[in-house]
């Protein structure tokens, strides 16, 4: 005779003790194991066991509902028994995983989101918490129907936008858990400002550098032509100004968290810059970066000629260097990361396995897969799939990380 199966589902506040009595209950009636899924939300238990066994015994037996009642009715909770015979024990994985960020994420938000899926005929599997801080962030696990992958996207960037949250598509399959490198634009991406602008302060061009740079970002002039034009304006400054900009680099906040975390993760970490390396490569051993690729300034006599040396790291030449980077440590595209700002970054991040805009220029969001407009660089990693309690974790157990607190 088939064996009958049936799920139990066990609801309230969760306590030490439920999974046990439930699973006395169950080894004496020698039933077997098919599933057990659970879920806890500010302390409110939901969970679900899947079993099989004799049909008289799930099925017609007095004892065994009865016995399954008592026991979790004994520590306080609900339960439920019904004939679960014609769904798969395992469902099939889901194809994507959207993540939503937000300061917050409101319920109107949330719910245009789910109208625009489900009008695509996007079923939402799952939904987990991912962040708390600096931002809430929710993942969902999604199945898209064949074909629409493209209008999800559209209809997700256009939430986005009305909704002022930041919603990020990705393939759910192995290669999102398979990222293995990383690179980040350095000025307003890695640290907050532009170096150009810093050093032009001290030649008193910073207004006009300032303005080259800016129609340079969204794509309105030759990087490095605007990258020459500007670095003329500092002919004649002392090479010290440039240790003097090294020490007043300040990091985007989560910049530390998001390096401390990824290097755990095992990812090859790098910047690729149009900047320049006098000032760039300090920070770099400071933070442990496994690769650095920038402009070098000339420099004769102890004074800045106004001129670089060598071939110009452009928009070309940043998709380069990521291709360079995940070559030398035999990493394949689809595993590389690229986080930037500016429409100089177009192209490594259309290289990239997954390109993330980071506060960026209307150019680059265009091309991205993913798009940031919080000021915290650690919402790279929920976009990762990594958790804020995954990140406070590891950072307890070596006694690092704090929350401050965010106006």
């Amino acid at each position: 005779m088939p064996k009958a199966s049936v799920l139990i589902t066990v609801t309230g506040s969760d306590q030490p003790g439920v999974t046990s009595a439930l699973f006395e209950v169950l080894s004496r009636h020698k039933v077997e194991l098919l599933n057990v899924e659970q879920v806890v939300i500010r302390g409110r238990l939901t969970l679900g066991v899947l079993v099989s066994g004799e049909p008289a015994v799930l099925l017609g037996g007095h004892d065994f509902h009865s016995e399954v009642r008592a026991a979790i009715h004994g520590v306080g909770l609900e339960v439920s028994i019904e004939r679960s015979d014609s769904l798969p024990i395992i469902a099939q994985p889901s194809t994507h995983s959207i993540v939503v960020l937000g300061r917050p994420i409101t319920a109107q938000a949330f719910g245009v989101l789910a109208r625009e899926a489900a009008k695509l005929g996007v079923n939402i599997d799952f939904i987990r918490g991912v962040s708390d801080y600096p931002v809430t962030g929710l993942e969902l696990r999604v199945s898209v129907p064949p074909g629409v992958g493209s209008e999800l996207q559209a209809a997700l960037a256009a939430v986005a936008v009305e909704q002022s949250v930041d919603v990020a598509l990705e393939d759910s399959s192995l290669s999102r858990r398979a990222k293995r490198l990383i690179v980040f634009d350095v000025d307003s991406t890695l640290i907050q400002g532009e170096v150009i602008e810093m050093l032009a302060a001290r030649a008193g061009a910073e207004a006009k550098v300032a303005q080259i740079t800016e129609a340079a970002m969204r794509g309105e002039l030759d990087f490095a032509e605007s990258l020459r034009e500007r670095v003329a304006t500092l002919e004649g400054l002392p090479a010290s100004v440039l240790d003097e900009v090294a020490d007043q680099l300040e990091l985007t906040a989560g910049a530390r968290t998001t390096l401390r975390t990824l290097r755990r993760l095992g990812f090859h970490c790098g910047v690729v810059s149009g900047g320049f390396r006098q000032v760039i490569d300090p920070l770099a051993h400071e933070l442990e970066l496994d690769y650095v690729a920038a402009n070098e300034l000339e420099v004769v006599d102890g004074v800045l000629t106004g001129r670089v040396v060598g071939q110009i790291v452009d928009r070309a030449g940043k998709a380069k260097a990521l291709r360079d980077f995940a070559h030398q440590v035999n990493v394949p595209m689809e595993q590389t990361v690229a986080v930037g700002d500016g429409a100089n970054d177009i192209d490594m991040l259309a290289a990239a396995g997954l390109g993330v805009a980071f506060n960026a220029k209307p150019a680059l969001r265009e091309v991205a897969d993913a798009s940031l407009s919080h000021p915290y660089l650690d919402t790279v990693l929920f976009i990762l799939g990594v958790t804020r309690g995954e990140i406070e974790a590891a950072d307890a157990v070596d006694g690092l990380g704090r929350r401050v607190d965010i106006p």
